[in-house]
């Protein structure tokens, strides 16, 4: 595994742990808290973004057109099916949903759950390091490297660990500044 693996696989959880940053409400109106719902659509789960055009009214109304009418019903269930907590409202063509202001219990509920997701991406990270540097300690024992270059490459590898594991920390920080905005 050279360094360049090794960093598109970390630039790969990365975006899996911002991907999941994406899904936790912060007070305001994003399209992107209804990533993860799944529309039952002729007995297929499809994505809510597959079946409708989403969009942000204003800061706290996010609005929903189905390209198919008949779904509008599959949809409105499937949003008050999910694990967001909010009731969506339906008028016949748009399905608006009302994005309430959290409350101080939930927002500190909401940073509990992004520090969770930083962890899991940090695991991830580290899960990432330690294949690495297994492969460098086998290379060494087969005689493919010296000693002094398996520490070499341990170093280089536990350095771009590190800068990742950064990342994150810095993205976690931004997003519980964005969930404890009020």
């Amino acid at each position: 595994m050279n360094e360049q693996d090794i960093k598109s696989n970390m630039n790969k959880s990365i975006e899996a742990t911002q991907r999941n940053f994406n899904t936790i409400r912060t007070g305001r109106a994003n399209a992107s808290l209804l990533d993860r719902i799944n529309v039952d659509y002729y007995g297929t789960e499809t994505p809510i973004k597959s079946l409708a055009t989403i969009s942000t009214i204003d800061s706290q109304t996010i609005s929903i057109q189905p390209f198919d009418i008949s779904c509008l019903q599959a949809i409105e269930k499937a949003i008050s099916m999910s694990d967001i907590g909010i009731t969506p409202n339906n008028d016949g063509k748009i399905i608006r949903i009302n994005v309430p202001p959290l409350t101080e219990e939930r927002r500190k509920d909401f940073c509990k759950l992004a520090s969770k997701y930083a962890e899991e991406g940090k695991v991830a990270l580290r899960n990432i390091r330690r294949d690495a540097i297994d492969k460098v300690k086998k290379d060494e024992k087969e005689g493919l490297m010296s000693l002094d270059e398996s520490r070499d490459k341990q170093q280089i590898i536990q350095k771009i660990t590190d800068q990742f594991i950064a990342r994150i920390e810095s993205k976690l920080s931004e997003k519980e500044k964005e969930i404890l905005k009020v």
